[in-house]
C-alpha cells in the first residue's frame, strides 16, 4: 500500500542543496519531493509503499538518516493539526467539524495546544469519528497518524532526557 507523509527536518550547517538532493535520492528517498523553502531545512514529502504504515514511516525515516545524518527530525506528519486540516481530509467544512467539536465536549479528543490556534493529535480526532461511525475514516490514514504521533512523542521524548542530563 502507498502511504503519504512529510518528514521536516533541520540541517546541521549550511549544505550544498544539489549535494543534498542527490544524496537523498542516492540513499533511496527517490520517492519524496524535497522542499527546500526554508533556510536550514527541509521538508520530505513522501508517497512511500510498504506493507504497514510502521514500515513505510520507519524506512523513509532510516533512509533520510543515512543521507543526512547530522539533521534533527523537526517533525514527522500527518499529526498534529487544526481543524480546518481535519475538515479537508474527512471531506466536510471547517464549521461541520467545529459543531462536532462543540456538541460533544464531554467525549471530542482534548486539543495538544489551546489557544488562538488549536491543535489537536489527528490520530485521536479519526479514531473518535470512526468509533462514532459518523464519518468515513480511511484505515490507512488512521494508521499513519498514530505511527507519526509515535515518532514525534519518541522525539519529543529524547529531547527532554537529553535535556536533564
Amino acid at each position: 500500500m502507498e502511504y503519504e507523509f512529510t518528514l521536516k527536518y533541520q540541517l546541521a550547517g549550511p549544505q550544498d542543496l544539489d549535494a543534498l538532493i542527490e544524496r537523498l535520492a542516492d540513499a533511496g528517498c527517490d520517492d519524496a519531493v524535497v522542499g527546500i523553502g526554508q533556510p536550514g531545512r527541509v521538508a520530505l514529502a513522501f508517497a512511500r509503499e510498504g506493507a504497514t504504515a510502521r514500515e513505510a514511516l520507519h524506512s523513509a525515516l532510516a533512509d533520510a538518516r543515512q543521507a543526512m545524518p547530522q539533521a534533527r527530525l523537526i517533525e514527522a506528519s500527518p499529526d498534529l493539526v487544526g481543524l480546518t486540516d481535519v475538515a479537508q481530509m474527512v471531506g466536510v467544512s471547517r464549521q461541520n467539524m467545529r459543531k462536532l467539536m462543540l456538541s460533544h465536549p464531554g467525549s471530542f479528543p482534548a486539543p495538544v495546544h489551546d489557544g488562538s490556534l488549536s491543535l489537536w493529535h489527528l490520530a485521536d480526532i479519526l479514531a473518535w469519528m470512526q468509533a462514532r461511525g459518523s464519518h468515513a475514516v480511511a484505515q490507512a490514514v488512521l494508521e499513519l497518524a498514530v505511527v507519526a504521533r509515535q515518532v514525534n512523542l519518541a522525539r519529543a521524548q529524547e529531547r527532554v532526557g537529553a535535556e536533564r542530563d
